[in-house]
């Protein structure tokens, strides 16, 4: 029996797969502890330098899987769910110190959905859907989706699509700021790995400097802000990459950046 979470690291990007199609990569316990340890594996990894989350067949990843909720033997109760599973997930989505993509080639629904826009891109095929499902069964949002839709799109677009448990396909959520960009279904693979490969390359010291302002950004006042910028500024100046960014301007070549 294949595993619910796979993962393949090639000249340092790790792709990992949500690897449940049957169920169209909905989450139960088994892969929700499985993705966070996969998840720390890449940021515990020196050779990773950037991360793609996909799913495996037609979907990206329906959310949480109502047979297990539904079951009484296996169903771990919502806070078991929330605490255990979903709230450390997108923990660790924000927190590792390397670019994450959400390479969503299908419906990304619930939780899936959410667990996307928490990552630093997101990309798309023109056939993926996003649905802030919640409202159908008389639930809320959670994983994080009332803290980065409203950020995203804007606070009425959030407040309709949670309520009203629309679908938006891939085009009009690139319209509304919800993903980076949406490619064809035959150019889609290559897209991502171009994409995952460029910043393989890049100062993954400065990405991750860039990432945690980003997250400090959302509730800091702005000389709070700014602060930090400075201090995350002279900390990246500091840096082996930095001093080969400037050798490289200076020397009219392309720099050999290590991540250190």
């Amino acid at each position: 029996m294949s595993k619910p979470i796979l993962i393949a690291i090639d000249n340092n990007v790790a792709t990992i797969t949500l690897n449940r199609p049957e169920a169209f990569n909905s989450f139960n316990r088994e892969m929700a502890l499985l993705f966070q340890e996969v998840l720390d594996q890449c940021e515990e990894n020196a050779d990773v330098r950037s991360i793609v989350v996909k799913g495996s067949g037609k979907a990206f990843c329906a959310g949480q899987d109502l047979k297990e909720v539904t079951s009484p033997e296996l169903n771990p109760g919502f806070r078991k769910i929330l605490e255990e599973h979903y709230n450390p997930i997108i923990t660790r989505i924000r927190k590792i110190k390397k670019p994450i993509i959400a390479a969503v080639n299908g419906v990304a629904a619930g939780a899936g959905a959410n667990i996307a826009l928490a990552c630093d891109i997101v990309v798309a095929t023109e056939e993926a859907s996003f649905i802030q499902a919640f409202s159908k069964i008389g639930l809320v949002p959670d994983s994080a989706g009332t803290f980065f839709l409203p950020r995203l799109i804007g606070f009425q677009k959030a407040s309709a699509l949670m309520m009203l448990g629309d679908k938006v396909n891939a085009s009009e959520a690139e319209k509304l700021g919800m993903l980076y960009k949406v490619f064809s279904a035959d150019t889609f693979e290559e897209e991502v790995h171009k994409l995952a490969s460029k910043l393989a390359l890049m100062p993954t010291k400065a990405l991750g400097f860039t990432k945690d302002l980003l997250n400090q950004s959302m509730v800091n006042d702005l000389e709070t802000q700014l602060a930090k910028e400075s201090e995350l500024q002279i900390t990246a100046a500091e840096s082996e990459d930095y001093a080969e960014g400037v050798a490289a301007f200076i020397e009219k070549r392309r720099p050999n950046f290590k991540g250190k």
